[in-house]
């Protein structure tokens, strides 16, 4: 049987083993270690065996995890035995500063609304519950409204993918395009670019680097074998995906009212901000897509307020009826 060395068998493979080495208090010799792994159960022969326990035990090494060498004797004679010592393993007691809990609760904040909040919501009351009454509290976060929306439906799978290094294939309707084509790639980074999300990786079938929206993609997302080509280290997907957006398209000026102590990111690309009284300011904004902006503004609710272009004013408004009937009216 052919045993898998993919990335997440290989991850698999080396938590069971640090599990089996853990769970023994004498050292374990590999003939006992490669029947407790079932990954290893499956390698044809001896030397194949001893060559991917000799790579792993350098992972577990290279990774800090104390994996110890032990002469066993007895019936083993002078064969080695490993283990892993338990009170070297464990994690020593954690502490943080005010400021250092100030950025994990803002990175916990930033997945708020996409696949993973669940558990950034679970890890931020785990970190928060160390260090009662020391800051822990999302008052250092007042003013910043960091965001990952992952609303498309693709963002899941893609993101999971390019973490896995595994290629995708899915449906894409390039802009002017009235049918969708099925693409290949080799995903290297997602990017949110002024409320939208977009895939940088490499075309297998044009072969070369291509930049796609994820709210063009059609279908569900079909992930296959690893990639084969890995992501330039010189890579910029920020500034790629920006020249990509922008492209030539000329921009026009929307005029905003932005509630005071809101809409940060608005307030940094703004050309000209003015006092608009009663706890409001007023904005001039450069973009190039009225839907875009319009998607960006809604999701800040009833703490922005588009005042022009009309076309602007029309979109914002329909996208937060849209939002009201699918509440079934409720104010």
């Amino acid at each position: 049987m052919a045993v898998s060395n993919t990335p997440r068998a290989k991850t698999e493979r080396l938590m069971n083993l640090t599990m089996c080495l853990l769970s023994t208090r004498r050292a374990l010799p590999k003939a006992r270690i490669r029947t407790m792994v079932e990954a290893y159960q499956g390698v044809e022969s001896d030397e194949a065996f001893d060559r991917m326990f000799e790579r792993d035990k350098d992972e577990l090494r290279g990774l800090g995890i104390p994996l110890v060498t032990e002469q066993i004797g007895g019936a083993f004679e002078d064969e080695p035995g490993y283990r892993i010592d338990q009170r070297d393993y464990a994690l020593p007691d954690l502490s943080f500063a005010p400021d250092e809990l100030a950025v994990i609760g803002l990175a916990s904040r930033v997945w708020t609304h996409a696949a993973m909040a669940p558990s950034a919501a679970t890890a931020w009351r785990k970190v928060a519950s160390l260090e009662p009454g020391d800051g822990a509290t999302e008052d250092p976060f007042v003013g910043i409204e960091p965001t990952l929306g992952g609303s498309e439906p693709s963002f899941p799978a893609l993101q999971e993918a390019t973490v896995a290094a595994r290629t995708v294939t899915f449906d894409y309707t390039r802009s002017g395009a009235v049918e969708p084509q099925t693409r290949r790639v080799d995903p290297w980074a997602l990017t949110s670019w002024h409320g939208r999300w977009y895939l940088t990786g490499y075309d297998l079938d044009r072969a070369g680097q291509r930049i796609y929206r994820l709210s063009r993609i059609s279908s569900a997302v079909r992930t296959g074998g690893e990639i084969t080509h890995q992501r330039p280290e010189d890579l910029d997907p920020q500034g790629a995906v920006a020249r990509f957006a922008q492209g030539d398209r000329p921009t026009t000026v929307a005029v905003v009212r932005v509630r005071t102590g809101a809409g940060h990111a608005l307030r940094r690309r703004a050309r000209a901000s003015t006092d608009a009284g009663e706890g409001w300011d007023r904005l001039e904004v450069e973009h190039s897509s009225t839907h875009a902006l319009a998607d960006e503004l809604a999701g800040y609710g009833g703490d922005v307020v588009a005042e022009s272009p009309e076309e602007l004013v029309t979109a914002v408004r329909s996208r937060l009826e849209g939002v009201l009937a699918s509440l079934g009216g409720a104010r």
